[in-house]
C-alpha cells in the first residue's frame, strides 16, 4: 500500500494491527501450552479468545474503509515472538518458565498497547469516532490483560520462581 495521506497512514496502521493480532493469537496458544501455573494458563487462553475478537474488529473497520485487511505482515511482532521462543528455550523448570512467559507476554502486550493507542489517536484526528471507540475498547482490553499478568506475576508466579 502506498501511503499518500493521513488516512492512508491510519489504514496502514490498522493493517499492521491485523497482522499483530494474527501472530499473537498463534503465540498465545503456544504460550498457554507451555505454562504450568493454572492462573497464567487461563489468562493466556482467555486472551487468545479476546485477541481473535480484536482482529475481527480491525478487519471490520478496514472493510468499512475499503482496505485489504491482509496487506501487511508486522515484522516487529515477528521479532518479539521469536525472542519469546528463544527465551523459553533457555529457561529451566516450570516456575522459572512461567515467570519468563509473563515477562514475554507483557512485552507483546506493551507493543499492542502502543499500537492501539496510536491507531486510536489517528482515528480521532480523522474524526472517525466509531473507529476510535472500537480501537479504544481493544486498548482497554490490552491494558487489562497487562494488569492481570502483573498481578499473577507478583502474587504467585514470581515468588514461586524466586523460591525455586
Amino acid at each position: 500500500m502506498e501511503i499518500r495521506n493521513f488516512k492512508d497512514m491510519y489504514l496502514a496502521e490498522l493493517q499492521e494491527l491485523v497482522s499483530v493480532e494474527e501472530q499473537l493469537a498463534e503465540a498465545l496458544l503456544r504460550m498457554a501450552a507451555a505454562a504450568s501455573h493454572p492462573a497464567l494458563k487461563d489468562a493466556l487462553v482467555d486472551h487468545h479468545a479476546e485477541t481473535v475478537t480484536q482482529k475481527e474488529r480491525l478487519v471490520a473497520i478496514l472493510r468499512q474503509h475499503g482496505a485489504d485487511p491482509s496487506a501487511h505482515v508486522d515484522q516487529a511482532m515477528e521479532a518479539l515472538i521469536r525472542e519469546t521462543r528463544k527465551m523459553l528455550g533457555m529457561l529451566e523448570g516450570d516456575d522459572l518458565r512461567d515467570a519468563g512467559l509473563i515477562a514475554s507476554a507483557q512485552k507483546l502486550e506493551h507493543y499492542e498497547i502502543a499500537a492501539y493507542g496510536s491507531a486510536a489517536a489517528l482515528a480521532g484526528q480523522l474524526e472517525l469516532r466509531n473507529d476510535q471507540a472500537t480501537l479504544h475498547e481493544s486498548l482497554m482490553e490490552e491494558k487489562e490483560i497487562d494488569a492481570l499478568l502483573t498481578d499473577i506475576a507478583k502474587g504467585e508466579v514470581n515468588p514461586d520462581a524466586l523460591a525455586a
